[in-house]
């Protein structure tokens, strides 16, 4: 069939023309988001406890004591400037005269009474330092705002030291760091009346069954025996001195362990409410 050519000119031309792009455009591939950046994980503020009486036993050895936080009860010295015994007979009775919740005996004496070492109970020092003997070759010790730190001697110096608000000078140093101290004595068995600390603000007072200085370190640097790790600890006067009180208004309380052949003591250690 023979086409007319003005329609084949209308067709050729269409052929030639170029396509229109269509007015429905595609969408553009959608961007993701950018991630969030994880939120660095927030340290967790340590709850405070309540001051807890407890009794654990480990490798044979006894411990019982009171744990407590240092942001809500504090530590206080108690001297008796007359000598052991001349005002309180026991931890008990020297704890109620201060309000407290436990006690424990304090540092060594002589056989005068004198106190063995540098004491400040309250601000007041009494004692000559301890240079020389292991019986003072550590300190537990608290500032006017109430901080507390277990060193050994040295450190703070006599002078810092002689600025404490409380301190007791006592020793041998049991656990430093983490670890058991060495050299300690391994043969003699004795009662223990120690103080440790975690290194922030957990502390435990109490005593052991009889036992070597070599063993209750060993026993205090690898087990939990407050329930929580013991990075220092100081032994303070044992034997027939050695004691603990602890108040009926203390969970696992009341607690009274004092042989009836104990000694009277130059001073207690005793556990009060911060303020």
């Amino acid at each position: 069939m023979r086409i007319p050519f003005a329609a084949w000119s209308l067709m050729a031309m269409a052929a030639c023309a170029p396509l229109r792009e269509s007015s429905q455009r595609p969408a553009p591939p959608a961007i993701p988001a950018p991630r969030q950046a994880a939120a660095a994980p927030q340290a967790v503020a340590q709850a405070i406890l309540p001051p807890k009486a407890m009794r654990v036993e480990r490798s044979g050895i006894v411990f019982e004591g009171v744990s407590f936080d240092n942001r809500s009860h504090r530590l206080r010295v108690l001297d008796q400037a007359g000598g052991p015994g001349s005002q309180f007979a026991d931890a008990a009775s020297a704890a109620r005269s201060m309000a407290g919740l436990a006690a424990v005996n304090g540092g060594f004496f002589t056989p005068e009474g004198e106190p063995l070492g540098r004491v400040i109970a309250g601000g007041n020092a009494v004692g000559t330092w301890n240079s020389a003997s292991s019986l003072g070759s550590g300190l537990w010790h608290a500032d006017a705002a109430g901080r507390s730190a277990i060193r050994r001697r040295g450190n703070p110096d006599r002078a810092d030291a002689g600025a404490m608000r409380e301190l007791l000078q006592a020793g041998p140093l049991l656990v430093e760091n983490g670890r058991a101290v060495g050299g300690l004595d391994a043969v003699k068995t004795s009662a223990r009346t120690m103080i440790l600390w975690d290194g922030g603000n957990r502390w435990w007072i109490g005593r052991s069954s009889p036992a070597s200085l070599a063993q209750v370190a060993e026993v205090l640097a690898d087990g939990e025996i407050p329930g929580w790790r013991v990075r220092h600890a100081l032994n303070l006067d044992g034997g027939r001195s050695s004691e603990l009180w602890v108040s009926p208004e203390v969970s696992g309380g009341p607690k009274m362990i004092r042989p009836v052949w104990n000694r009277p003591v130059r001073n207690f250690l005793v556990l009060v409410e911060a303020g």
